[in-house]
């Protein structure tokens, strides 16, 4: 079942709060939507799921339902229906995604939303693409990724690491990328992590949990997660040459 169709079956009780939905178009939301659409989603999962936006779709009568957690419903204009799932516009050249638009902006709002301090970056003599890693040094195939970055900048791509310990805390890694983290040379001790190379421990104030939230709310399940400028995120190791073309990179 769709997670947010299991959250909203899963939660039950009342809750009453305000709401300010943004309207995308010229077309207008009725109050009698909006309220409808308030007492399904608000109530039915206890305040836990809000509305971010509503916005029309190239559908008649069918409107594009935005969630704080960035997850996209799609409501009928009378509000007695609601649905899940991506919307595509088939081409003679295939299938366009409508969804993943909104998606891949909210991902890179985000992402934007991190400092640059957090993160462990490799940057080359000349940018030519960025793509922001969310890794876990204990990952065979973040491993395999780490091993290409001389290839990487040299192709003018920028790397930019983010922590995702699978499992949160309860990870193995945690605790080896807090040391990370808290060392005075990260890029040095990333790298002899991702060796295997054991750490001298060390303990500090470190973003580590809240980019392993971050890659949750962007629907990262494993690593490498590579999130591109456009705000698609690819999971999984992808070879340096591959890499390249995907980004558009001759």
């Amino acid at each position: 079942m769709n997670s947010i169709m299991q959250r909203l079956v899963t939660f039950s009780g009342t809750f009453i709060a305000v709401f300010f939905f943004t309207v995308s178009s010229a077309q207008e939301v009725s109050q009698e939507l909006m309220e409808k659409l308030s007492a399904s989603i608000v109530l039915a999962s206890q305040g836990q799921l809000q509305i971010d936006s509503v916005k029309v779709t190239p559908l008649p009568d069918i409107y594009e339902v935005e969630l704080s957690t960035g997850e996209i419903l799609y409501s009928h204009s009378s509000g007695d229906y609601l649905f899940a799932g991506d919307m595509y516009r088939t081409e003679t050249t295939g299938l366009i995604n409508l969804s993943s638009d909104t998606r891949q902006m909210r991902n890179l709002e985000k992402v934007a939303a991190i400092p640059e301090d957090e993160m462990i970056i490799y940057t080359p003599d000349e940018i030519r693409a960025s793509i922001t890693v969310f890794t876990d040094v204990d990952c065979t195939y973040c491993r395999a990724l780490h091993r290409e970055i001389e290839d990487l900048l040299e192709m003018g791509i920028q790397v930019r690491y983010m922590a995702y310990p699978r499992g949160g805390m309860e990870a193995g890694s945690y605790d080896k990328m807090i040391s990370v983290w808290c060392s005075d040379d990260r890029h040095k001790s990333l790298s002899q992590a991702k060796n295997g190379q054991n750490l001298p421990a060390r303990d500090c104030e470190t973003p580590i949990l809240d980019h392993y939230d971050l890659g949750n709310q962007l629907g990262i399940t494993g690593t490498p997660a590579l999130v591109f400028p456009d705000g698609r995120v690819i999971p999984g190791y992808v070879e340096a040459p591959r890499l390249a073309a995907l980004l558009g990179l001759e």
